[in-house]
């Protein structure tokens, strides 16, 4: 699962706005502001939360699930080891293609 602050801290972290990150993820802009808007955890359908964690993955980000291993606990996102901006930034539509072979 992904919380809404997760996915709001992984767009500021990689950078984008929610229309590129729809076009990432082959989900509406729409869709990802009543995700955003959430109050704790994102509750959707199965399909676009894939499409939505697959395209995060995609694009260098690693979601930390709550109580997983940290210093100070909690959820959160990190940055990839791997990171690629370029990659990011590169054509939604080669992203999308990935996202919806992943699913």
């Amino acid at each position: 699962m992904i919380a809404a602050a997760q996915l709001r801290a992984a767009r500021a972290l990689l950078g984008i706005d929610q229309r590129r990150l729809a076009e990432l993820s082959g989900l509406s802009v729409p869709t990802i502001q009543r995700m955003e808007a959430s109050g704790a955890m994102i509750r959707g359908q199965v399909d676009s939360l894939m499409k939505l964690i697959g395209a995060l993955e995609l694009a260098g980000v690693e979601l930390i699930a709550d109580r997983a291993s940290s210093q100070v606990g909690g959820c959160g996102v990190r940055l990839k080891a791997d990171y690629d901006l370029a990659r990011v930034q590169s054509d939604a539509t080669a992203a999308k293609y990935r996202v919806r072979n992943v699913a």
